[in-house]
């Protein structure tokens, strides 16, 4: 994961931030080196280093905000509750929320070594170790999926119905509020999803954003031992989870950095299919197959055409979080068309 000196727009007071951390963490030994992550759309993440310990915070940008975005509050919660489980997520510190420190809400969590592949074709590896990668990501989605949410303390984290509708409300409205020009394939989404969700209804913890760049890989074995960026996560319908994962086997190649592996050679490579893909995790959660699976990744796209949009709006506004936020916003539009595209397809 590149550093870079914190940027321009994210600094913060960093003597008054060592001294917080110094008063409340019981290890905590300055002094303290700050730098800021390069990847990541939405909330800034920092690398703290001391001459002992290393660590991640993770705070809210500054500015102006949508609503009901940035929870970095929530993202603290739920890694702490999965933490005693065995689960992989780095060890919680402290969460701060008070913006008299460094003038937003932040928390504090461990450093954890090791690889995070953003290319999903993880060119640097052989087959074997793409397998094996693809494999443990999916075994530890549905190992997610299978937490009892009500014994760690989870059962008001989020309804435990209507969790689709509820988020269409809410991505439709975070979409509008962000809005810069038409894209008339959202229209249509925001108009069909409502009137063709699935009757199944099913709740479990999901993440929200369970993609291979926000899962940390042993440094040299090929398992999954950290699970990062939780901040969209709540109660919810686990086929969501599993239908966002698999995002890349529908967009375009020519879109780079888009997480595509649609004009790959999936079998050389050692990469699941799709199907394959989808059939491994129905066997995992006991499934007997994916239902509307179909359904989940249209409404998939549609979630992502409203998250660009709402990455669009931060640069323009000035407080995104990663360099090419401008550059992430504009495939809005494309997100919203495959979406539509799948919807027709369903009828």
């Amino acid at each position: 994961m590149e550093v870079t000196p914190v940027r321009p727009n994210h600094r913060f007071d960093e003597a008054n931030l060592e001294r917080y951390l110094s008063e409340r963490m019981k290890d905590f030994r300055g002094p303290l080196k700050v730098g800021q992550f390069v990847t990541g759309q939405s909330n800034p993440t920092f690398m703290l280093e001391t001459p002992g310990a290393r660590y991640v915070m993770r705070k809210k940008p500054p500015g102006k905000l949508l609503q009901s975005a940035h929870q970095v509050e929530r993202e603290y919660r739920i890694i702490s509750a999965l933490g005693p489980t065995g689960f992989p997520v780095p060890r919680t510190h402290l969460l701060c929320e008070d913006p008299s420190i460094i003038g937003t809400a932040f928390f504090i969590m461990d450093y954890v070594e090791g690889r995070i592949f953003t290319d999903p074709t993880m060119p640097e590896s052989n087959p074997e170790e793409r397998a094996a990668v693809y494999d443990s990501m999916n075994e530890t989605m549905a190992r997610l999926h299978k937490v009892d949410y009500n014994a760690i303390g989870l059962g008001d984290f989020g309804r435990p119905t209507g969790y689709v509708a509820r988020q269409v409300a809410r991505f439709t409205k975070q979409y509008r509020d962000a809005e810069m020009e038409p894209i008339p394939e959202m229209d249509r989404l925001i108009e069909w999803l409502p009137e063709h969700i699935p009757a199944d209804d099913e709740s479990a913890i999901a993440h929200g954003d369970f993609r291979l760049g926000n899962l940390i890989t042993h440094p040299r074995e090929p398992r999954i031992i950290a699970v990062l960026d939780w901040e969209l996560s709540t109660l919810g319908h686990p086929l969501g989870d599993l239908a966002w994962n698999c995002l890349g086997y529908h967009y375009p190649p020519e879109l780079a950095d888009t997480n595509s592996v649609a004009a790959a050679d999936l079998k050389a490579l050692g990469i699941p299919s799709e199907e394959e893909y989808v059939a491994a995790y129905c066997r995992r959660t006991g499934r007997k197959d994916a239902g509307n699976y179909l359904f989940f990744v249209a409404f998939a796209f549609f979630r992502s055409a409203s998250i660009l949009q709402g990455i669009a709006m931060r640069a323009k506004l000035g407080n995104a979080s990663g360099p090419d936020a401008a550059e992430h916003g504009r495939r809005a539009g494309t997100s919203a068309k495959i979406g539509w595209e799948i919807a027709q397809r369903i009828g």
